[in-house]
């Protein structure tokens, strides 16, 4: 779907414009996958790949949201917020609640959004729709908020009311990204700053596994809840530990036969993707695109053996990247159970080595292999009529 398709389908659902569009791209984190709410660093970027809205303000209270990609609606009202069986509408009421909690005023509104951010594949796009419609309302209604503000609501909607209890990191990227840079996030502060990526003849691509997570539904919690497990026994064992930051692998070692032995690996994978984040940050300043490479790939097997969180799937398409002499790396990115896996891939390389892959993909598992080529582009983009200018 395109900006222009989405503002069409507005135009002909309500017979007239709308009052303004929102781009809200979806993400990739370059490294340190999980680590946003285990207080840690992450590396994510905003990319070419979005959700488009075209929006307008309502007189009765009502809500009325069309989702172009899914050629379904949803009715609602303002004044009585509830969860719906159309899981898509409950990323936007999300915001919508979370917001009145606050006592933001929001009226009714008018919603067509569509994109072409591939759903399931570890994108965000959950993300795009939470920060894309906070941005809009913060618009329509004059709401007053702050970038950050805008993160923070998108957080809350998909946390409190979608169920889903995710970082920070999707909603940060999504509004925050910056064209050909990475964000380097502290999820314990929010402090951040930009770091260039400088991928000159080298390639990101995405594969898409074509095994869909339903993140809600998996064990991504339950991964939450272990992290949280481990955390407490230092805390209580080791006074001087307040984060996982604090925590040494030393200490992890250590104490071994006194956890759990998932609790165990996932404080263990937690220690060493922190080192690994703050290696890679240290790559790119250095402009060291092979070292990167190779933590990407450390990267996958930390998320294999002790987060236990990828797939066949992802697995093998990781393993076959590696026997490619053009791949500097590949690691299974976003929450994990399916998605996409993250290739850096020289250019030259790229089409013989997307043919091969497809061919293989297909032969192993009977799937059409798709590819998402990606770049780093700025985050979420707002422009508004003549007529709610005030022009």
């Amino acid at each position: 779907m395109t900006k222009e398709s989405i503002t069409a389908q507005f135009q002909s659902i309500f017979g007239k414009n709308s009052d303004c569009t929102v781009r809200a791209p979806g993400r990739i984190n370059l490294i340190g996958e999980h680590l946003d709410y285990n207080g840690g660093f992450v590396l994510p970027a905003a990319i070419d790949k979005a959700i488009w809205f075209t929006m307008g303000r309502r007189e009765d209270g009502e809500l009325h949201f069309h989702s172009a990609d899914l050629h379904e609606s949803f009715v609602g009202t303002v004044n009585s917020i509830q969860k719906s069986d159309k899981n898509w509408a409950n990323y936007l009421l999300g915001v919508i609640s979370e917001a009145q909690k606050d006592g933001l005023e929001i009226g009714g509104v008018n919603v067509v959004f569509g994109g072409d951010i591939p759903i399931g594949a570890g994108l965000s796009s959950s993300a795009a729709l939470e920060s894309g419609m906070m941005a809009g309302l913060n618009e329509l209604f004059s709401l007053g908020l702050s970038k950050m503000d805008i993160v923070r609501l998108a957080q809350r909607g998909e946390n409190n009311f979608v169920g889903m209890k995710c970082g920070i990191m999707d909603m940060f990227a999504s509004v925050m990204g910056r064209e050909g840079h990475v964000v380097r996030l502290d999820c314990q502060s929010l402090d951040f700053q930009y770091i260039p990526f400088n991928a000159d003849n080298l390639n990101l691509l995405l594969f898409d596994s074509g095994v869909k997570h339903a993140l809600v539904d998996s064990e991504y919690n339950t991964r939450r809840k272990e992290c949280e497990t481990g955390l407490r026994f230092f805390r209580e064992k080791y006074p001087s530990i307040q984060s996982f930051r604090d925590l040494h692998y030393t200490h992890v070692l250590a104490e071994e036969a006194h956890l759990p032995s998932a609790v165990f690996k996932r404080c263990k994978y937690v220690v060493e993707e922190l080192v690994r984040v703050e290696e890679t940050c240290k790559a790119l300043n250095a402009n060291d695109l092979q070292r990167f490479g190779l933590l990407m790939l450390d990267c996958h097997e930390g998320l294999h053996a002790d987060y236990e969180v990828t797939c066949p799937e992802t697995d093998y398409l990781v393993r076959q990247a590696m026997m490619h002499e053009g791949v500097l790396g590949a690691r299974q990115m976003g929450g994990g159970f399916g998605g996409c896996t993250l290739n850096l891939v020289k250019e030259a390389d790229t089409a013989d080595f997307v043919g091969k892959m497809k061919m293989a993909y297909s032969g192993q598992f009977g799937i059409d292999l798709k590819c998402y080529p990606v770049k780093l582009e700025a985050g979420t983009t707002l422009s508004v009529s003549l007529a709610i200018a005030g022009l």
